[in-house]
């Protein structure tokens, strides 16, 4: 079981799909749920949707957004240097001395002016060498408005992983483990959304297409178990967290109840989150149309918008038994 769901989580994290070019994602990810589902659809804004009829005629969403950060190519020098912006929260000091690779699968690295730069650089003061001499070489290449991604170089660390893009697509991971286990009377929406990183828009438009009676949303969070940290509850290996609060988002007390109350009866062991910044696409099922009722259930992961996003398999799993405990509940937390 470990090995097969880290062997999904590798190339869920390699697949190209920033914010705004999740198609290859939504391909791959979409083609893992097939044999699972009763339908497959995509939308305009690029949001990938397996649809599994239940009976009860209730609707329950679940998501994971599938788009990556990345870097935004702003202008071509004379040299075939790069200047670029980013794209979703970007970190300067995680970026420089980093290899990125481009949709069509052009590679570079990225590289800090010289003179008149006190470290960190910021990523004004950055650019991309994809090893070219001249604009025109450059050109032959990538243009202005291609969009490259940190390189996927995936770390094995036994229950433990590291990775580029486990924001989000572990949890994308964790849909499809949950989609060939859920046994579920309503129908399920598994949604693996677009434009997560830059605001939450395509859970946004997914939702209120859907119309949900409950959203089961997955995303990281932070940890709190590295030297020197900011004092937080949450810890790798101590199993998913029922958030209760982000700065997108405050989860209501109904759904707090029913959580605690599902982890309870299967014994899943999960942990309290308080996240003091951040926000997920739980924030935008809950304001979809006249409000609906919303959870999240996240992985607690370091080192998150970085090359080396860092999670424990162990606690993705108990994610999987926790979002089909939930989505299997006849009576779910209606408001």
């Amino acid at each position: 079981m470990m090995n097969e769901f880290k062997e999904t989580v590798r190339k869920v994290t390699e697949v190209y799909g920033p914010s705004g070019r999740e198609t290859k994602a939504g391909q791959l990810l979409t083609d893992m749920i097939r044999p699972y589902v009763d339908e497959i659809k995509f939308d305009a804004l690029g949001n990938a949707v397996g649809i599994r009829k239940g009976t009860s005629g209730k609707k329950v969403m679940l998501s994971a957004h599938m788009d990556q950060i990345g870097l935004i190519v702003l202008d071509i020098d004379d040299k075939g240097f790069l200047r670029f912006a980013p794209v979703g929260g970007i970190s300067p000091e995680m970026t420089v001395g980093r290899d990125v690779v481009f949709q069509n699968g052009t590679r570079g690295v990225v590289c800090r002016e010289q003179k008149n730069v006190t470290p960190p650089a910021a990523l004004t003061q950055m650019f991309i060498d994809i090893g070219c001499s001249s604009r025109e070489e450059a050109e032959a290449h990538v243009a202005m408005g291609d969009i490259c991604v940190y390189a996927a170089h995936f770390v094995d660390m036994g229950s433990r992983v590291a990775c580029c893009a486990l924001d989000d697509r572990i949890c994308c991971a964790i849909l499809v483990e949950a989609m060939k286990k859920i046994r579920s009377p309503h129908d399920i929406y598994c949604v693996f959304t677009s434009q997560e990183e830059v605001g939450c828009r395509g859970a946004q438009a997914a939702a209120y297409w859907i119309d949900p009676d409950f959203g089961i949303n997955l995303d990281v969070t932070a940890s709190a178990d590295t030297p020197e940290c900011n004092p937080m509850p949450m810890k790798l290996g101590e199993g998913p967290t029922i958030k209760y609060k982000d700065r997108s988002a405050v989860i209501t007390k109904p759904v707090i109840e029913f959580m605690h109350r599902v982890a309870d009866k299967h014994g899943i062991k999960v942990q309290n989150e308080v996240l003091p910044y951040g926000g997920t696409d739980a924030s935008a099922v809950q304001t979809t149309r006249g409000g609906k009722p919303a959870c999240c259930v996240s992985v607690a992961t370091r080192y998150i918008h970085s090359p080396i996003e860092t999670a424990d398999l162990n606690d993705c799993l108990g994610a999987v038994d926790f979002v089909c405990a939930m989505a299997e509940e006849a009576e779910l937390p209606l408001e």
